[in-house]
């Protein structure tokens, strides 16, 4: 590969890594083409994306963006997966490739700008969705809050039946008058 093509590879890697949410390393050794392109169809549905880089390339690529702690995981060969906008959506995708692929190792990765092990990956994809994460933080802020009023509309509630039957207890001792 020429020097020219390395610079273009190079510069188009970091542009894209530096609007990345999340980056996961993976080894692909063993896989076939057919399954690597299944992959990356079903990440290209959701946004992101799978590629085979050289390591030093992809080394150069990440400075100064926040996949640099990447380093670390860079030994053997390297599949990057670029997640842009769900990271949990894109560590359940590769772990349920994985599930079926033994070969498919998870080696790391950085999600929001820190490193993470290739275990946390598969933790990662067993965590709930944003939207669960969030659908579940709303019930319990509305929770304590109707709570509350039910409380207090019980207290209410009571008052008035209190003053109601006050009120026929007091109609019935009065002497009716004709």
């Amino acid at each position: 590969m020429k020097r020219t093509e390395k610079e273009k590879i190079v510069t188009d890697l970091h542009e894209r890594l530096g609007r990345s949410k999340a980056v996961f390393l993976a080894d692909f050794t063993g896989l076939n083409v057919e399954s690597i392109n299944k992959l990356r169809r079903d990440l290209r549905q959701r946004g992101d994306e799978f590629q085979v880089v050289k390591k030093t390339l992809l080394r150069r690529a990440a400075q100064d963006t926040p996949a640099s702690g990447l380093a670390e995981s860079l030994l053997g060969p390297c599949g990057v997966t670029i997640s842009y906008q769900d990271p949990v959506a894109s560590a359940k995708v590769l772990a349920d490739f994985a599930k079926d692929r033994e070969k498919f190792v998870f080696k790391g990765g950085v999600l929001q700008g820190k490193a993470i092990a290739g275990e946390a990956v598969g933790q990662l994809a067993k965590m709930p969705s944003r939207e669960v994460l969030l659908g579940q933080m709303l019930s319990s802020l509305v929770a304590v809050p109707t709570g509350l009023v039910s409380a207090l509309s019980g207290i209410i509630q009571k008052f008035l039946m209190t003053l109601k039957a006050l009120e026929e207890e007091k109609a019935q001792s009065e002497p009716k008058t004709a």
